[in-house]
C-alpha cells in the first residue's frame, strides 16, 4: 500500500480503525478470484508517483480502464502501446486546442509533475465497469480528497462529469481553486468540456500562487 509514504498518515487519520487490513484483505480475495485490473502492483500508482507534499492538481475518475492492459493506477491514463479510450482522446483534443498537442497518452509524466491522477475505485473486474463500486474504495479515495483539501499549498481540483462534481462538497479550503465541466466522454463532451481551457486556467492558478506551472505537453 502507501505505508513508506507521506500519504499513510493522513489518511489513516481519516479512516476507521484497521480500514487497511480491510483493503488489504479485500485484495487478497479479488485477485485471487479472477482477472482484476490494474495489476495488484499498480493499485496505489497515483499515490505513489504523486506524494502529497508535491500534489499541485487533482484530477477525478471513477474506476480503472476494465480492459486488458489498459489500466496503470492513473486516471484516464492508458500506457503509449495501446490507443487512447474516447475520453482520453477527447482529453488531449482539449488539451491540444487550450495549450498544444501532446504526442504521448501515458499520462505518467503528469503525476511525476504533481498531477495526483486519482480514481474514486481502485480496482475494477475484468469487463465490469464499475464492478468494485460501493464495496470498499470510496471511504479511501474520499480521505485522499479531504488530505489534499486540508493542505495549505493551493492545489486545484478538475473535476469531469457529474460523478465527480459530488466531491465538490468536501474541498472546502478557499486555498483552492475547483474547476468544473461535462465529462470528456463522447457522450458529453460537447455540453462544456470542450472550450473549458482547464489545462492553461490550471497553470495561471498555480503562477498566481507562487507555484510552478505543470509541463501538460510533456
Amino acid at each position: 500500500m502507501v505505508e513508506h509514504s507521506s500519504w499513510h498518515r493522513a489518511i489513516q487519520e481519516q479512516l476507521p480503525e484497521h480500514y487497511f487490513g480491510k483493503i488489504n484483505a479485500f485484495l487478497d480475495q479479488v485477485y485471487q478470484q479472477g482477472q482484476v485490473y490494474p495489476p495488484r502492483e499498480k493499485v496505489f500508482a497515483a499515490l505513489q508517483k504523486t506524494p502529497l507534499e508535491e500534489v499541485k492538481v487533482v484530477i477525478l475518475g471513477q474506476d480503472p480502464y476494465h480492459g486488458p492492459g489498459q489500466a496503470q493506477g492513473l486516471s484516464f491514463s492508458v500506457p503509449t502501446n495501446f490507443p487512447a479510450p474516447p475520453s482520453l482522446q477527447n482529453i488531449l483534443k482539449e488539451l491540444g486546442q487550450d495549450l498544444g498537442e501532446k504526442k504521448d497518452h501515458d499520462l505518467t509524466s503528469w503525476a511525476e509533475q504533481g498531477v495526483l491522477l486519482l480514481n474514486a475505485c481502485l480496482t475494477v473486474p475484468a469487463g465490469q465497469a464499475n464492478g468494485h463500486a460501493g464495496l470498499i474504495w470510496e471511504p479511501f479515495t474520499d480521505a485522499v480528497i479531504k488530505v489534499v483539501n486540508a493542505q495549505e499549498q493551493p492545489v486545484v481540483f478538475i473535476l469531469w462529469g457529474a460523478y465527480a462534481r459530488k466531491k465538490k462538497a468536501m474541498i472546502t479550503n478557499p486555498h483552492h481553486l475547483v474547476l468544473e465541466s461535462a465529462h470528456p466522454s463522447p457522450l458529453s463532451s460537447y455540453r462544456g468540456f470542450f472550450g473549458s481551457r482547464p489545462f492553461s486556467k490550471a497553470n495561471h492558478f498555480l503562477a498566481e500562487n507562487g507555484r510552478a506551472a505543470i509541463d501538460w505537453l510533456r
